[in-house]
């Protein structure tokens, strides 16, 4: 994951209403979304939302039904025009493009997965992979080479030439995922995508899609309404309410310090152990054991490893563990069975 933003939203509003221009030029932007439908009969989906996003990284954007995730999300994709405000992918302005530089940017640039999968039942899986590919005029074998490739990259190798059909929800959500895939986008935005699937199935593409980012590194925009799956997903997450984001950032800092009650709600059944990492919840001041162990460089445990992973190895010791910077190897702090019994405790 590069520091660069691939995706930046400056003060983004979306107002449904007939004469939503005019309105937001003289709205009091202190006014509740009620406050606002009373007043100018036009509903607040957006307000003034401002986020940028790392290129490589998945940014997740969750709430509950209303909350404006959806919305927000096919403003940045301009699927639905903003109000006001500015959506940029790389330097380019999304909001001042023509239609032929829109069409452009979402053959070339942006690929969409949806939740309804949006398959095409005429057509065969190694067809419906290479749609895009054939709008965008690529010739017949080298289309059907790439769709090949991307076919066996989701797992759905031997299937190409069944329908739709004779599919399972989540080999159907495979082949949308191989679609958005096969025309490699540098954007790919998921609206929901596993949501009509089974806890198991659904469980699986999650797995499955975390272990295509780790090989391709795209930047990817996820929405959810599950936190459990955002945090699960997510480098970073943006937590909506009423069309307005409460929260930004990574899922360990939103389970660790939710900012108001709204979030602290959707943290209340995490598991925090998963979450958590040993540099957030270790001991600062090292005794000399654990200086002693660090300068042999043994049993030295990475600041970003997570609680979850390291229970085995902690709860059977009496020994504290040195805790070191993933980048520098720099001594940090010490962790023991105590700290990570504690944390686990807090879980529930």
């Amino acid at each position: 994951m590069s520091n660069q933003a691939k995706i930046t939203c400056t003060n983004v509003w979306k107002l449904f209403g007939p004469d939503e221009k005019r309105i937001i030029k003289n709205l009091d932007t202190s006014f509740s979304i009620k406050e606002v439908q009373e007043k100018t009969g036009h509903v607040v989906a957006v307000k003034n939302v401002s986020f940028s996003i790392e290129e490589g990284e998945t940014f997740v954007v969750m709430g509950l039904s209303g909350s404006g995730k959806s919305t927000l999300v096919r403003c940045i994709s301009r699927l639905i025009e903003p109000t006001s405000g500015t959506v940029k992918m790389d330097n380019d302005d999304v909001t001042k493009m023509s239609n032929s530089q829109l069409l452009d940017l979402r053959r070339n640039k942006m690929s969409m997965v949806f939740q309804h999968f949006g398959l095409f039942p005429h057509r065969t899986v190694i067809e419906n992979i290479a749609y895009g590919l054939e709008v965008r005029g690529t010739k017949k074998i080298e289309r059907i080479e790439k769709s090949m490739e991307v076919l066996k990259m989701v797992g759905l190798d031997g299937w190409q030439n069944n329908y739709p059909r004779e599919l399972s929800g989540g080999m159907q959500q495979r082949v949308g995922l191989a679609r958005a895939l096969a025309v490699d986008p540098e954007i790919l935005i998921f609206d929901e995508p596993f949501s009509a699937l089974d806890p198991l199935i659904r469980r699986e593409m999650q797995d499955e899609l975390l272990k295509i980012q780790e090989k391709l590194k795209k930047t990817m925009v996820f929405i959810t309404h599950d936190f459990l799956e955002a945090i699960k997903m997510a480098d970073h997450i943006a937590i909506m309410k009423d069309g307005e984001v409460s929260q930004v950032g990574t899922p360990e800092e939103i389970v660790a310090n939710p900012k108001d009650q709204y979030v602290k709600d959707f943290c209340e059944d995490v598991p925090k152990y998963k979450v958590l990492s040993a540099a957030k919840v270790m001991r600062k001041e090292c005794c000399s054991d654990t200086k002693e162990l660090y300068k042999t460089k043994s049993n030295c445990i990475l600041d970003n490893s997570k609680i979850e992973t390291l229970i085995d190895k902690l709860v059977d010791s009496d020994k504290a563990f040195p805790v070191v910077c993933s980048d520098t190897g720099d001594l940090l702090g010490e962790i023991d069975r105590a700290i990570v019994m504690n944390s686990m405790k807090s879980a529930s």
